[in-house]
């Protein structure tokens, strides 16, 4: 029998095998595409912090529907790694200079402001019809959300990955978080 983690890690790098093989032209597209249908369906009043990502490997490209939520009034942040448990989320303002923040990723330095999310966009290697998610493993995000829940904050949460992320079922565990919303290529589902 195959233990949780061992479960986790195959629907994992299943899904991800699925996305890495994404044309990376046709990515841009899709990436495009979910700008068009998240910007409407993401509602939101004005100086709302809205936490996105940059993207790495072959992740869906944030910084289109990032770019049209800024215009519709929303303040923008970025995770940024401080180290392995935890994450923090720095303000992106145009002309912000970008450092190396952890994992691959870029974002503000360190005399960004760091700010609360009301709205968090998170990635994530795999989703089911349920709202479970996989994320990378490191665990990064779910601590930032507990950190922010135990300070009384509810973050409005929507995973964002492409169609062929669904799985079947993610293996899951009393404390997972489970996502409201998933933003696809066919729209924001909710659950």
């Amino acid at each position: 029998m195959t233990s949780l983690k061992e479960q986790k890690q195959s629907v994992r790098q299943e899904a991800l095998g699925r996305r890495d093989a994404l044309d990376p032209m046709w990515r841009i597209e899709i990436s495009l595409r979910i700008a068009e249908v998240g910007e409407p369906a993401i509602n939101f009043a004005p100086n709302t912090v809205i936490a996105g990502f940059l993207p790495i490997r072959s992740e869906i490209d944030l910084r289109p529907l990032m770019f049209a939520l800024g215009e519709k009034g929303a303040r923008l942040c970025l995770p940024v790694v401080l180290d392995k448990e935890t994450i923090v989320f720095r303000e992106l303002v145009r002309g912000t200079p970008m450092v190396s923040t952890g994992f691959g990723t870029s974002g503000p330095g360190p005399d960004a402001k760091v700010l609360d999310p009301d709205i968090i966009l998170l990635p994530l290697a795999a989703f089911d019809p349920r709202g479970h998610r996989l994320g990378y493993g490191a665990g990064h995000y779910d601590r930032a959300i507990a950190r922010l829940h135990a300070r009384g904050l509810k973050p409005r949460l929507i995973g964002t990955a492409f169609n062929c992320q669904q799985v079947k079922r993610v293996p899951d565990e009393p404390h997972d978080v489970i996502l409201p919303e998933i933003l696809t290529e066919s729209g924001l589902r909710r659950f």
